[in-house]
């Protein structure tokens, strides 16, 4: 690895060390009224952007007689998230389908940490910028690979089952190797100036749509090729925290399906809401064409989330072996009607 990559995943990684580390002291489990809720970075965060803009958990808290307090943070990596969960420091986690399976099986039977609802369905890339990888067949020790977190993130498990599919069950890890924890925005940045090692990046939306601006830049892997439509990003919390929390928990689930129609339905008020939300310096007309991509859907309802799971246990990745999704998310009083 060279310098310059070496530099990057340092400082990289010893910031979002010093991040996660502001979590893990254990807290007490908060009251009926207050929520806290860690994000990540892109487009798939949308629903969230909403809901804060718009107070739609405050709003549907009022509705049920109580005022809600809501804490919003933001974290990189499935790894991290997980962690700030565990600890108590966060009630509500958003981060992709690996990260939630992850967790599921470590707390099966314990803190029993499922899903509470989807955050739409969007195609993920893997891009690169070396001309002489056209699959993931092609990736040598010279070439490294971003992803927000090494073996655990949804993007880490697509190129896994990808793997698997090239190579058999046994060969899964095969590229793991090549593999980097880099923060999408610093990942994308690195991409398009080229010249260092990274040479690939599994990516999400506005950032793999940023980097394909860049003719050195093309797509390698598009997950909706690999497994269909599907949804890659979720939210999860512990049984405690839903069982403990009603009126907060339920108040929520509602914001989502506030924004969630309201993102669908809006494009460019959707548009709006994240760039005004994030401060992201994205342009509107691009962000706009991002957004208004066929193939995205804004909904709380997970598609296709299974195989991933059934991959994960085949491979040896969790131990539990969910029947079906409704293993993995929580049936509400409003059953989601997903796969």
């Amino acid at each position: 690895m060279s310098t310059s990559i070496k530099s990057l995943a340092v400082s990289i990684g010893l910031g979002i060390s010093l991040l996660a580390g502001s979590f893990v002291a254990p807290t007490v489990a908060n009251a009926e009224g207050e929520i806290r809720i860690a994000e990540q970075f892109g487009i798939v965060y949308l629903l969230l952007n909403v809901v804060r803009d718009q107070q739609l958990i405050e709003k549907h808290g009022k509705e049920q007689g109580i005022d809600i307090k809501v804490d919003w943070t933001q974290l990189s990596g499935g790894a991290a998230v997980n962690d700030a969960l565990l600890s108590g420091s966060i009630d509500i986690a958003g981060a992709g389908v690996g990260p939630l399976l992850t967790i599921w099986d470590r707390t099966h039977g314990k803190q029993n940490v499922k899903a509470v609802a989807s955050l739409g369905n969007f195609p993920y890339y893997l891009v690169s910028n070396n001309p002489q990888v056209k699959t993931i067949a092609d990736f040598t020790e010279k070439d490294r690979i971003a992803v927000p977190a090494v073996g655990v993130s949804v993007q880490s498990r697509f190129l896994q089952y990808a793997a698997a599919k090239q190579w058999g069950d046994k060969e899964y890890n095969r590229l793991d190797k090549y593999t980097i924890a880099v923060p999408h925005p610093d990942a994308t940045a690195a991409l398009i100036a080229g010249g260092t090692e990274l040479t690939g990046h599994f990516s999400n939306p506005p950032f793999q749509e940023q980097a394909l601006k860049n003719p050195n830049v093309h797509v390698v892997l598009n997950t909706y090729d690999l497994l269909g439509p599907n949804s890659p990003t979720v939210l999860f919390a512990t049984e405690k925290f839903r069982k403990q929390n009603p009126k907060t928990y339920t108040a929520f689930v509602e914001a989502l399906r506030d924004a969630a129609e309201f993102a669908q339905n809006d494009k460019g008020a959707a548009a709006d809401t994240y760039i005004r939300v994030t401060h992201s310096k994205v342009d509107r007309a691009e962000l706009l064409k991002i957004i208004e991509n066929p193939q995205f859907e804004f909904s709380i309802t997970p598609k296709n989330t299974y195989p991933l799971a059934d991959f994960m246990y085949r491979v040896g990745a969790i131990k539990n072996k969910p029947e079906s999704w409704k293993d993995y998310f929580f049936q509400d009083a409003k059953p989601l009607q997903g796969s």
